[in-house]
């Protein structure tokens, strides 16, 4: 015994013939939901000609389709949004958000909800209705659909592009290519930018690097997270409390250092400030007392140890050439001081000077360089620019 093949499923409950008077009444359907798309939603009247074309003729094929749904069910398996849409997914992606587009959709089931009685024999009215919203129901599924695949593909996007931004800030290239990538990027700010190196943590997938960054972006303008290898880096820019920002996120980064470096100019001008918080963090274990939390500025002598140039560029620039052309004898108390344990009477026996001649030179000390003989770990930097300003 075969079974009979017919148009319309059972469960659908739509006869034949009501199938034959949708067929017939497609174009008034089409018309009559054109008019009312015009009617109801006010920003489909501001959009232009070739806009508001494209989205009659996703209605159009949205009332065939409909007809091609109930009169082919055993092809409901396949993606409704290829035979719906067909070339419209972009234009549609292009001219609307999702929830315009659901509101589209809305609004064209109101549309053939309120033709249907002058149309539709009474007895099909309401199996006619019902499918309509079964339909409407898989439209709507089949284009949010679409507009996840196509987030999740600008996603993916977005990631390639801050992390070619990343590596171009890193690697030190041309001003004009990192500005470049910079507006691909999106970021926006000209000044106050921040590089921040950790250790990343494990696993650092994509939804992660979505909620560290919407809790940079909290402190910052513009926020581009980036993992190369087992280091979580972070490019920050139009930053307003950048110790207080950094304080709330050191839970996403893995164990271990976190080094930060800042400048006051454009992401385009960061070379020197990423390559001294990446130094930075390389050097950091070095200091076994140093703060989870630490800027680049204040490992200077280990990473002048670690092999870093312009560690040592500044050590030698603005601590030891200052002092050298301080005068005073400035240059010559600090450097017994160091070399005699830190202690200032045997400072003052080495220099025939009183021990308040001593303190008041170190002061002085202070005063040109920033740094403090009297602090173990700064007298430590001033021992350490002492060592490469001979050298």
């Amino acid at each position: 015994m075969t079974t009979a093949q017919t148009s319309t499923p059972p469960a659908d409950g739509v006869t034949e013939s009501a199938l034959e008077v949708l067929r017939a009444n497609t174009s008034t359907l089409t018309t009559a939901v054109n008019a009312h798309l015009e009617e109801t939603l006010s920003w489909y009247r501001q959009l232009s000609t070739d806009e508001r074309a494209s989205l009659r003729l996703i209605s159009q094929r949205g009332i065939h389709g409909l007809v091609n749904w109930l009169d082919h069910p055993s092809a409901r398996s396949l993606p409704l949004v290829n035979e719906l849409l067909g070339a419209a997914p972009t234009d549609l992606l292009r001219t609307i958000s999702l929830q315009r587009a659901l509101q589209l959709i809305r609004s064209i089931v109101a549309a053939v909800e309120d033709r249907l009685p002058g149309i539709m024999p009474p007895a099909d009215q309401r199996p006619m209705l019902e499918a309509v919203l079964r339909y409407s129901r898989e439209v709507a599924f089949a284009i949010a659909d679409v507009y996840a695949r196509a987030a999740e593909s600008r996603g993916a996007w977005d990631s390639r592009l801050e992390a070619l931004l990343v590596d171009a800030v890193l690697r030190g290239e041309p001003a004009e290519q990192i500005a470049s990538r910079a507006a691909a990027a999106g970021w926006r700010s000209g000044q106050s930018t921040a590089i921040v190196v950790g250790a990343a943590p494990e696993p650092a997938d994509a939804a992660f690097m979505r909620d560290l960054r919407l809790q940079c972006v909290r402190f910052a303008a513009d926020a581009v997270v980036g993992v190369q290898g087992n280091r979580l880096i972070l490019l920050l820019g139009g930053v307003t409390d950048l110790d207080g920002g950094l304080e709330r996120i050191l839970s996403y980064f893995g164990p271990g250092n976190v080094v930060f470096s800042r400048v006051a100019g454009a992401l385009s001008q960061a070379h020197p400030c990423a390559q001294a918080a990446y130094s930075g963090f390389t050097a950091a274990a070095a200091w076994t007392q140093a703060p989870r939390l630490i800027a680049a500025a204040d490992l200077l002598p280990e990473r002048a140890l670690a092999g870093d140039e312009s560690a040592k560029k500044i050590l030698g620039a603005e601590i030891y050439d200052v002092l050298a052309a301080a005068g005073n004898a400035l240059l010559e108390t600090v450097t017994t001081y160091v070399e005699s344990g830190r202690s200032l009477e045997a400072t003052a026996r080495e220099l025939y000077v009183h021990t308040n001649t001593v303190r008041y030179r170190l002061r002085k000390v202070t005063e040109v360089t920033s740094w403090d003989p009297m602090v173990p770990r700064e007298s430590y930097v001033l021992q350490t620019a002492l060592a490469v300003g001979r050298l």
